[in-house]
Parts: C-alpha cells; structure tokens; sequence
C-alpha cells in the first residue's frame, strides 16, 4: 500500500491516494473476476446450480456490485433476473411461480436483482400487500428456500446497506446526471421519503428470513469499490468450485478461399462512416 507523499515535518501519510486505491481496485476487481471464470467452468463442468439474491437499499449499489460479477463471464451461464412490476395476470398468480420460471437449471447461476423478498419490502410498505399476505410469506419463505437447498441448489443471499447521507448524494447525482436519470423511478423517491418505514420493514424481514439453510450476508455499501471487492470475495469463498483446467483447442488451418469469393466482407458494400 502507498504511503502517499511525506508530510511537512517529514513524516509520511498514512492515507492511501486516490490513484493508489484505484489501481489496487482494479487489480483485486481482475483478480477476481478470473476466479468468477473458474467458476463458471466449474458450473458447466458439473452442472450445478447457483441462486445469487440481491436485495437492499435503493441506490446501495446493486446493480454495479451484479454487473462486475457478469462482466467477464457467459450470459448463457451467468443468467440476471430483474422482474417488473407483476402484470394484472400475474397478481392472480401464486406469489413464488413468477420467480419459480427463473430458478437454474444444471450448469447455470441465476442472479436475482430483487426477488421475492419484494413483498417483505416495497410491497409491504407502498401497500401493495395485505398484512395477511405479508405474514404468511414471511412465515412460508424458510420452508421454501429450505426445499431449495435440499434439492440441491446453493443460494445465497446479499443485502446492500448504504446510509442516508450517501443515499441522498447518489439520488443528486442521478437527478444531474443524463445517463444515471433512468435508474430514478418513482419507487426511488418513494423510498427516500419512507426511510424508517423501510427500515422497520427490513429489519423484520432479515430477522424472520435468517435461517441456517439460506442466511443473510450483510454489505455496506457507502464504499461501493470495497461493496464489490467485498461480495464478490465472499460469495467465492461460499462456493466449493474447483479449478478445471481449460482444454485449449488447436486452431489448426484456414480453409482455401474460393475463387471469386472477395478477400474482406467490406469490399463492394456500405460501410459505416468512421466517427472515432
């Protein structure tokens, strides 16, 4: 680690720059990453089956903790479920069967930005759910993810706390920033509004859905490079994948190119005007 520049009385700082930390982030990041890609060859090679859930704060990273995860690895493998709002059909549905048509299948890790612990969250506290209906998913979600680890599948399951200085900053920025504006939903705001109403609902759900099978992993997010590095590094270490070493193929020999078959695709045809 960096010890930055000397101080005035010569001695140096302590404080990691800026830079420094950047780089050390990128590195860990890429690190990483290539285990995710052992990960992966692990999954097809055995054809397990991985459930990722994450649930949070509004604006507690989420998204970018799910998108550093998938980055570099096959979205044939690596599948991101986020669902919309329940269409009129699907109200009428049993609460679990829209997400039951996501669960893996061998060989496959499903990711879950927001799942059925919406209705212990926003369905709870914007009163899109009976208190009867609250109570008994709280009371039956145990017993159902319970059924999926003894099939089988191993499920974890992340929540991203943020504070509400720092989720009041990331709001600003997003309300100021073109391509942030679109992750500003009305939800958003009404959560910024109901914090303690959240937070009273959070905090009964995380107790009563703790349970040995499927426990809660807890992350603070204000620092959302340490968020990352943090989950990514944990939710590796709860999985026992091996290493599978990679069967390079040989690329062998180009076939003849025919006779008059053009040499390039362009050739003769419209081309994109060059912008860059």
């Amino acid at each position: 680690m960096s010890k930055g520049k000397p101080k005035k009385d010569g001695t140096a700082s302590a404080a990691e720059s800026k830079a420094d930390r950047n780089a050390r982030y990128e590195r860990e990041l890429e690190r990483l990453q290539v285990e995710l890609s052992h990960l992966q060859r692990w999954v097809k090679s055995t054809g397990a089956r991985i459930i990722l859930v994450f649930e949070g704060r509004d604006a507690a990273g989420k998204g970018g903790t799910i998108r550093r995860i998938v980055e570099r690895v096959s979205p044939r493998v690596f599948r991101v479920v986020a669902l919309p709002a329940p269409s009129d059909r699907e109200k009428t549905q049993v609460f679990a069967q829209r997400y039951m048509q996501h669960l893996p299948s061998g060989g496959e890790v499903v990711i879950f930005d927001r799942s059925w612990y919406n209705r212990a969250g926003v369905e709870r506290v914007m009163g899109f759910a009976t208190d009867e209906q609250i109570e008994r998913f709280l009371h039956e979600v145990p017993m159902f993810e319970q059924y999926l680890v003894r099939d089988g599948i191993i499920l974890l399951k992340y929540f991203l706390t943020v504070s509400q200085d720092e989720q009041r900053k990331r709001f600003k920025r997003r309300i100021g920033d073109p391509v942030r504006q679109w992750k500003l939903s009305p939800m958003d705001i009404a959560s910024y509004q109901r914090w303690w109403r959240y937070t009273e609902a959070y905090e009964e759900m995380l107790r009563r859905t703790d349970h040995p099978a499927a426990p809660w992993w807890i992350v603070p997010s204000d620092d959302k490079k340490a968020a990352r590095i943090n989950c990514i590094s944990h939710l590796l270490s709860q999985i026992p994948y091996e290493t599978i070493p990679f069967d390079a193929p040989q690329l062998g020999e180009r076939d003849a190119r025919p006779e008059g078959i053009p040499d390039t695709e362009v050739e003769g045809r419209r081309v994109v005007p060059s912008a860059f």
